[in-house]
């Protein structure tokens, strides 16, 4: 029992910090059509979005899909990241775990 419980406060240790460092990791992801830019840290939190600079009207319509688009896009890399790191603890594929 003893043993138990200390193996669960060691993965809870390291699942802290894996927590602590998908906080400092970021990436960004650009839109397929170049208009926008995101920048995400490994916990699912935005950092920045950038938009292109002086885009016309007719791109104002993409705009909102472009967005769309990158923001999928980053959420799933992350999602993709904290399982990898999550495999290394636990020997188990949980995609979405954190």
């Amino acid at each position: 029992m003893l043993d138990k419980m200390k193996a669960l406060f060691e993965m809870q240790k390291q699942m802290k910090e894996i927590k602590q460092e998908l906080d400092n990791t970021n990436f960004d992801i650009q839109s397929f059509d170049g208009l926008v830019k995101i920048t995400m840290n490994g916990s699912q939190e935005v950092k920045e979005i950038k938009i292109k600079d002086n885009f016309g009207e007719s791109e104002k319509a993409s705009l909102s899909s472009s967005l769309k688009d990158s923001f999928n896009r980053a959420i799933k890399h992350s999602q993709e990241v904290a399982a990898q790191k999550m495999k290394h603890i636990t020997g188990l594929n949980l995609p979405g775990l954190m």
